[in-house]
Parts: C-alpha cells; structure tokens; sequence
C-alpha cells in the first residue's frame, strides 16, 4: 500500500465522522478557480477541518464515539506495521514514530502468546480474516510494569492488497475494557427503570415526559408509553404542579439539583392526599450536551403520618417534662396547683381549673377519710384558675355554674365532675348550647389512692376536640400534680410536728458574739422531717471570749436528733466550766459513750469489759464528729481541738482559702484517745469556717472534690457574711439530700486596741488605790463616768482578794466591747468561792457585793494561775444601774 493510499484510508475514516465539514470540503473543491485544485483529498480535507490532532474532537455530539474507543491500524506484507492512527497512539500509548516498522507480535503480545500469534499473522497474510480478544501489553509511560499485560482488545483483521499486489491487513481494534463499562452502565439504567422501587421520570428539554419506569406507572396508571409527552399538570394541582414546573426549569438551566422536594396531591384512583419527596438533576451525553432532566420520585405518606403521630408525641413529652420541672417546685397547695395551669393553658388547653377538697386546705386529716368524699358531695375550694382567651372570662368552663377563684362549692350528685371524683375516672361534660367552650374534660387528682381534687380543662370552638391521647395526658398531668400537692399536704403536717424539735436544737437566728461577725446555715437531709444529727453552735465566753462548735452525730433521723440535742446541751454545760477545748472534747467523749446505755458511762464501760470478754453487749453505739474552737477578741488568738471532724478554713485577707493542720483525734463515742490543742492568730478581716460532710461529699462527688470546690467559693469573700453563705451553699452541690449541712462562718473583728485597758500592779497594799485611779481614768476616757463608782468599789475589792489570797503579780485588765468587762489575774491556783456571810461576820461579803453589782462574774483558771472577772452592762438610758450604797446595806 502506497503512501497515497494510506492517506486515502486515513481520511476516509475521518471525514466520515464530520459529515458537515466534509459537505464543506466537497463544495469548494468543485470550484476550479480555488487554491485547493490539485490538492489530494486528505490534503484539502486538513485544509478545511484544521491538523488532524484536533480531528478527535469533532465528532458530532452524541455520537457512539463520545462513548467507546475505536482505533484502526495497517500491516504490510512484510508482516511488520506501516500504518499506526491516533486512537491507536492513545490506546496502546505508543506513537506512530516508535509503533511503525515494528512486529505487532513482538511488541504487544505476551511472550506465552507469541508463537500462536505468529501463526494467526501467517493465515491472515494468506487472506483469512479473523476476529478475537487478544490481551496486550503497553509500553512508554502506561501505568502498570513494563511487559505486563495492560489490558484486552477486541481485534477485527480484514485482509488487503497493495498496489502491486501483495497481500497485507487492516486491523480495527476497540478496547474491551471501555465495551464491559458501557455494558454495565446499560445494566444500571435498566434496573433503574425496571427495578428501582422509587418512581423515575426523565423529562426533556421541553420539560415534557420522554420515559417512565414501572413503580411510576403502578402509582398513576397505564403504560410506560402512554406517559410520554406529558407535563406534571397532568399529575399535580395546580399549585403544586406550578412549584414543580419552576423547579424543572431551574435545573434546566442552572444545573442545580433540587432534593427532597415535598410534594402533595391525590392518585388517579383515590381522592387521598399522598405525599411525596422528588430529586432532581440534569441528565448529560458524555460529550456534556443536555438531553434533559431525570426525576426521582418516592412516597413518603406513612413517614409524614408518623412525624404528624411523633409531632403530638413529642408534644406531650415535652409537655410532661415541663410539668416535671415546674411541678411541684413548692411545697404550697394553691402555689402547686398554680403552676399546673401554667403549664396546659395554653399548651395544652384554653380554659383550666383546680378545685381541692376543703378538708385537705385547713388541714383537717379526718377530711381525707370521710365518707363523703366517696360520693364527690363534699365541699371543694376553687384554689386556681387560668384562661387562654382575653375576653372569655375563665370561670366559665362549660356544663357548670361559674365558680370564683377562692369560692367553696359543691358538684351536684348527678354531674359529671361529681361522677369523676366518685369513680376516680375521667369524664367528658357536655357543651352549653351556644357556648364558646367545645370540649371539657373533668380529670379527678389521685395520690396514693386517695382523690384530693379535681381539674377541668376546656378547649374553645375553633380548636380540636379532646381524643383519647389527649385524654391519657391530661390524666397523667393531674397524677403528678396531685401527687405533688399530697406531697405538700404530708410535708405541712410534719413539717408542723419537726418545727418544735427543730427550734430545740438550734440556736435562733444568727448568734452575736464580741470580735466576730457570725453567720450560719443549716440545710436538712430530709425535707419531710427536717431534724438529723448535724448541729453546730455559738457559746459567749468571759473575757470577750467565744466558743465555736459544729458537730456531726453519725446516723439519721429522730434518734440521731435526739443524740445532738443531748450532746449540744453538754457542749453549754462544758463551755461555761471554761474548760479547755481539748477537756471539752475528752467529756463530750465520756457523755457519747453513756448515750446509749441506761446507767450511763460506767453501765458503757462495765458492757464494754463484758463485750471483750466474750459477753453480749446489747448496748447502742453513738458515734460523733466535733469541732471546738475558743477565740479571743483581745489577742485574736483560736484555740482549735477536733474530735474526728474536717478541718476548719481559714481565709486570710488577699490570700486563698487554706485548711488549717488541725490533727482530726478520734470521733466522739470511741474513748482512749486524748484530744490534742493547736492555736492559731487570725488575721483581723479573715474568714473562718467551719462546716460538716453533707456540704463537701455526697455519692456524686468525693470528699476530694467537695472540700476543692468550698475552698474555691471562699477565695473570694464578699463583703457581706450572709452573702458569703449564700454563695457557697448555690456554688456546691447541696440538694442532694443524702445527709444534712450545717455551715459556721465568722468574719474575725478583733477588739480594738484603745478598748483595752491593761496595767500590771506591784503586790502591795497601796496597789489598791492605784487600781481604782487607773479604772477611774480609763472609764472617763471611754465616757462611762456613770460606771465609774461601781467599777471602782467591785475593782477595789477583787483586787483586795488577789492581794489576799493570791500569788504572784497583780494583773488588771479592762475590756470594752457590747459591755464592760474587768478582769484581775494573779498566779494563784486556788479559786474564790461565794459564800453567805453571818450578820456577826466582819468579812466574807466582798463577791457578795460583786454578785449584787455586776450583770456577771466567775472565775477560770488559766495557765499561769487563775483570773477573777465582772461584766457590767453599758449605759444605755432605758435600764438603770444598781446603786452601790444600796447594793452594800442589802449586805445587812
């Protein structure tokens, strides 16, 4: 074959893919006068069409060939190619320079095939067409190792005859790979069509029907065919249809997709309403012309149905749970039934009301259980009331008589609200004739089996009537409130029975004491009981002293009550013998062993012995946590002692919160452990705290994490102490209700120092007179000159005593705070005791004198002997003062 007549073939394959340029071609070769006379057809043809590397894009679109590989090349009789076409190159990914005078079998045939392929090269040389798959390898830069069969062709070889005769071959090769894809993208339309359950639609450019599968036409009837050239009128109402119309036209031409696009309309054979969600996309041929748009189209009806059922589902669970959180929130009758109508009217209802059994209201227990309760006859009070609508008045409910808000009525025998309490059923009332109010249903309140009141809930025309689901959540909407409000009605009567025991063991409000700002909670573990074992406690001491206690008797409940009563009354009794802390605890330890046993601590000592020895011990343990701190005002020095309990918080101004090193020694109850003593100064401004275990551990948070989180509240103080309370119990978790709180906090004011008077006096005589001159000046400084007399006879004669019969240097100090306060310290062991002297006795009536005269006076011993002291009130203008002269003839 010749050069010429490889051209020839070449183009002929060419032109025949551009039928209109090759008309071109044709045209203007008829034309003599043209540059293109004498040109060759393939000439002329690259003339007109452009090189032939841009021949590939030019095929019509839509034509087969947008889709499959088709490549053509020629071997001469030599056996060896001289003929290699452009798809050629880019299927095999050879060029023509390197493909051309090469052995076909050689270059792309695996060597295992060669020699078959030798043979089947030789037959079609001798004339034999053939046709088959051969596998071939690619070289030049193809992916995959170089030798290895990169793919299969499908190989149509037609015998040729040269120019002078020879016999050669023209080879047609399409890539197999490229069939198997086409074949399986035929595979997928068709299950589209045929298989698919969705309904399929393709519209084409003039957004008219052009194909319909079969799940389409089950729905809206006929034939695939009988559907072509329809527009979506002919399926929708007009409405719809028109949405659906915009959307066609949109894709068409922007090429957005529309997905889940909610449709609504009936089928041809049912007047239902239907629901259905369609897609929509642009449909391209591979050279990416638009031919038109496909629709996917699928019923959803039942899942609109079950998101209208899971719409009112969700609406009364989130009505139950907004009952659950609003509920109940007070434990006060007409409050709890208020906050019932809060939540139907108008989630649920327009028009609502609460009426409760007037026996339940005054409190009157033999209420609940009379007999006419069991036939609805008794009198109710309408405690509640609510309306949706503005100029509806809400007492009017339909089928009764308005009924005031607060009124006492009764329900007829024969009514539907009287038929509900008797029965503990639901009813429905009648609508008046005329009347705004549609529907009512009548929903009687049980708790605990017993009927408390009834509630009406009423919806206007206009709105839809009650079902059965509406029935069974009103139902359960009163259960809760009812059981709410007898909650309410049990937490008022023990409520009433634990306020007495609970006022016996605390003390009242916050207590006062000199150089401290004192504020104090205490939260019960048990609302419906409020008593339990924690307590705490503040002691006023001589000396502008003050003992602080918090304590924890283990255990709940009335006998845990009980206990710290005991144990707190103890703690009083203790703190005025001025006893040290450490003596405090090592008796309340002896005390808390007796509590259980009827002879006290020795019948607990001799049962304990007994126990060891093999007895039984049928004796109850009591065991208890305290903390005893003594603070004085002058030095603003805190003796701590601890029997078992967390240790106090300090906060000193500007710093953070920090745990005092108290050592903790054993709980109270033990015995045979001593109680150590640690003393601390406290800044002036600081913040001292003292709490039990329900404020910093509960089942929910360690004890780790409680005491952090209470040191980060303290860190910074507010101002005002109650404030400081207040935020700590709203920062920590203190609802948790596992056991009580009790929480002591005092803001450290030392006394100043100008209130202090101070002297140390020699031990002799005239010692006397010099303290009665240093009261006197200090007291007109102070501006008491009206307890100046006083001061100086009871000084003189304390004093006296201390010169007597004490030891050691004299000691006089004054004090003022809230009142006056002297003291007179000596070093002598032996405390003073008051006597009654004789009418013949010339002595013995100096305390007396003092007892007479001063508010208060005793004596503590202290460790480098004893100190004697008085209080006198300050002068207020309302109380008067004892006046010595009078005060010393009582004496005779």
């Amino acid at each position: 074959m010749t050069g010429a007549g490889r051209g020839e073939l070449e183009g002929t394959v060419r032109v025949s893919e551009i039928p209109a340029k090759a008309g071109a071609s044709d045209g203007a070769s008829d034309a003599a006068s043209t540059p293109d006379a004498g040109r060759t057809p393939l000439e002329r043809t690259q003339a007109e069409i452009g090189p032939i590397a841009d021949i590939w894009q030019t095929s019509p679109p839509g034509s087969i060939y947008d889709y499959i590989k088709v490549a053509s090349f020629s071997i001469g009789p030599d056996g060896l190619i001289d003929q290699w076409s452009l798809r050629a190159a880019q299927i095999f990914g050879v060029s023509a320079e390197d493909a051309v005078g090469k052995d076909p079998v050689e270059a792309f045939v695996p060597p295992e095939l060669r020699d078959r392929g030798r043979r089947k090269m030789a037959e079609i040389l001798d004339g034999r067409e053939w046709t088959g798959v051969v596998p071939f390898r690619a070289s030049g830069e193809r992916p995959g190792d170089a030798g290895e069969p990169y793919g299969t062709a499908e190989v149509y070889v037609m015998p040729s005859t040269t120019e002078s005769g020879e016999r050669a071959a023209v080879c047609i090769v399409v890539d197999v790979q490229t069939l198997r894809s086409i074949e399986t993208d035929l595979a997928a339309s068709q299950s589209i069509f045929g298989q698919s359950p969705f309904g399929f639609l393709l519209f084409d450019t003039d957004l008219k029907v052009q194909r319909a599968n079969r799940t389409f036409t089950s729905v809206f009837g006929g034939r695939s065919d009988d559907h072509r050239g329809r527009t979506v009128h002919d399926y929708l109402p007009r409405h719809e249809a028109d949405r659906v119309q915009g959307a066609l036209r949109r894709v068409l031409e922007t090429g957005d997709a529309v997905t889940d696009m909610q449709l609504v309309g009936p089928t041809p054979d049912s007047s239902e309403r239907r629901h259905w969600s369609i897609n929509l996309y642009r449909v391209h041929t591979g050279s990416g012309r638009t031919i038109g748009i496909a629709g996917l189209a699928s019923d959803v009806t039942r899942r609109h149905a079950a998101a209208r059922e899971a719409a009112h589902a969700r609406r009364n669970l989130a009505l139950l749970n907004e009952a659950g959180a609003r509920i109940g929130n007070s434990l006060d009758l007409e409050t709890t039934s208020r906050e019932l109508l809060d939540v139907v009217v108008p989630g649920f209802c327009d028009l609502a009301s609460v009426d409760l059994y007037q026996g339940l209201l005054s409190g009157d227990e033999t209420a609940l259980a009379n007999h006419r309760l069991a036939d609805g006859s008794a009198e109710l009070r309408r405690v509640a009331a609510a309306s949706a609508v503005a100029d509806v008045p809400f007492l009017d409910l339909g089928g009764e008589e308005p009924v005031s808000v607060g009124a006492v009525h009764r329900f007829a025998f024969n009514s539907a609200c009287a038929d509900a309490l008797r029965t503990a059923r639901p009813q429905t009332l009648p609508a008046q004739p005329g009347g705004l109010v549609q529907s009512t249903l009548a929903v009687p309140m049980v708790a605990h089996d017993t009927v408390v009141g009834l509630v009406q809930f009423s919806r206007t025309k206009g709105s839809e009537p009650f079902n059965e689901r509406d029935r069974d959540l009103a139902m359960e909407l009163a259960s809760r409130a009812a059981v709410c409000i007898d909650n309410a009605r049990l937490y008022r009567r023990e409520h009433e029975r634990a306020l007495i025991l609970q006022r016996s063991l605390l003390p009242p409000d916050n207590p006062e004491a000199s150089g401290l700002d004192i504020a104090c909670r205490y939260l019960p573990g048990n609302a419906a009981t409020e008593v339990g074992g924690d307590w705490f406690d503040v002691i006023e001491l001589p000396g502008h002293r003050t003992a602080l206690v918090v304590g924890d008797v283990m255990g709940r409940g009335l006998r845990a009550a009980v206990a710290m009563g005991e144990l707190r009354t103890a703690v009083r009794t203790l703190a005025l013998l001025d006893l040290e802390p450490a003596e405090v605890l090592s008796a309340l330890d002896e005390i808390a062993r007796g509590l259980g046993t009827p002879g006290g601590v020795q019948q607990a000592t001799r049962a304990a012995r007994s126990a060891n020895q093999g007895g039984e011990d049928l004796s109850e343990v009591y065991l208890a946590t305290c903390v005893y701190a003594v603070y004085d005002a002058v030095t603003r020095r805190c003796t701590f002692a601890n029997a078992g309990h967390l240790p106090p918080v300090l906060v000193e101004p500007g710093e953070g919160a920090l745990m005092l090193d108290v050592p903790p020694g054993m709980p109270l109850g033990v015995g045979g452990e001593p109680f150590e003593e640690v003393e601390v100064e406290l800044p002036d401004g600081g913040l001292l705290a003292l709490y039990t275990d329900g404020l910093v551990e509960s089942r929910d948070h360690p004890l780790d994490e409680g005491l952090s989180a209470f040191r980060a509240a303290l860190d910074d103080p507010s101002p005002a102490l109650e404030d400081v309370c207040d935020h700590v119990l709203t920062t920590l978790d203190t609802h948790h209700g596992e056991d009580d709180i009790a929480l002591l906090m005092a803001r450290i004011q030392g006394l100043p120092a100008e209130n202090v008077g101070d002297w140390t006096l020699p031990r002799e005589p005239k010692s006397v007179g010099r303290a009665r001159e240093l009261a006197r000046a200090q007291l007109l400084a102070w501006d008491l000159e009206a307890l100046v007399d006083t001061t100086e006879l009871l000084v003189s004669e304390l004093v006296t005593n201390a010169l007597r019969y004490g030891e050691g240097e004299i000691r006089l100090r004054l004090l003022l705070d809230r009142s006056l306060v002297c003291e007179v310290w000596d070093a002598g062991l032996v405390q003073p005791r008051r006597r009654r002297a004789r009418d013949t006795d010339e002595g013995g009536r100096g305390l007396q004198l003092v007892g007479l005269l001063s508010a208060a006076w005793g004596s503590r011993r202290t460790p480098r002997g004893k100190t004697v002291w008085f209080e006198l009130p300050l002068p207020d203008g309302n109380a008067g003062l004892t006046d010595p002269t009078e005060a010393l003839l009582s004496l005779f």
